[in-house]
């Protein structure tokens, strides 16, 4: 009798861990699918996508999503003097888009600290760097003369870090983005970007 139950017991425990193996298989197969149509949306939509070279005993490694300027670089399509000035342009870019707001607060006497929150200097020195940052991005923008197009480019592939494609609606449009963020990236290349902002 006793010899039964651990027989039966052994073999729930074996049925049990073959429907958890089962279930975790069939887990990772809907999560490789979902993986795989992500992947695919973005690249339809213009996206560089590349997988980390496969690992022994793995298909894949993890996907990474390539910004504009690193795909044009791969591409052969710009030099890299021309990179490094959007890359440049790029930094100081998403500093100033992203400055952060100055808390308010009704307290006349302000602390070192706010609870929870970072220190009076630190907000200060952060908005002083957002100052700085629009300073040198609207430097970069005089020295495409304001034209819309190339400021525009610059914003989408060197700020945003679009592919030309996924910067348009079309591939003609992506081309035409492509020539003209080349115009604007030999300009600033040549200037080697704005005076640094006091």
């Amino acid at each position: 009798m006793r010899h039964r139950l651990d027989l039966a017991r052994r073999e729930r425990e074996q049925l049990m861990a073959l429907e958890q193996r089962t279930m975790v298989r069939a887990e990772a197969q809907a999560v490789s699918a979902g993986v795989a149509e992500t992947v695919a949306l973005s690249r339809a939509r213009g996206a560089a996508i590349e997988a980390s070279p496969a690992q022994p005993g793995r298909r894949e490694g993890p996907y990474r999503r390539q910004p504009g300027l690193e795909w044009l670089t791969r591409k052969g399509r710009i030099a890299i003097d021309q990179r490094a000035a959007g890359e440049r342009y790029g930094a100081i870019y998403r500093r100033a888009k992203n400055e952060g707001s100055i808390p308010s607060t009704l307290d006349i006497r302000p602390r070192a600290s706010a609870p929870g929150g970072a220190s009076l200097s630190m907000l200060l020195g952060r908005a002083e760097g957002s100052a700085q940052a629009a300073a040198r991005l609207a430097a970069f923008r005089r020295a495409l003369a304001g034209q819309r197009d190339l400021v525009r480019a610059c914003d989408l592939i060197c700020g945003e870090e679009l592919t030309p494609r996924e910067a348009s609606e079309n591939e003609r449009d992506a081309g035409r983005l492509e020539a003209v963020l080349l115009v604007a990236l030999d300009i600033l290349a040549d200037g080697a970007g704005p005076p640094k902002c006091s």
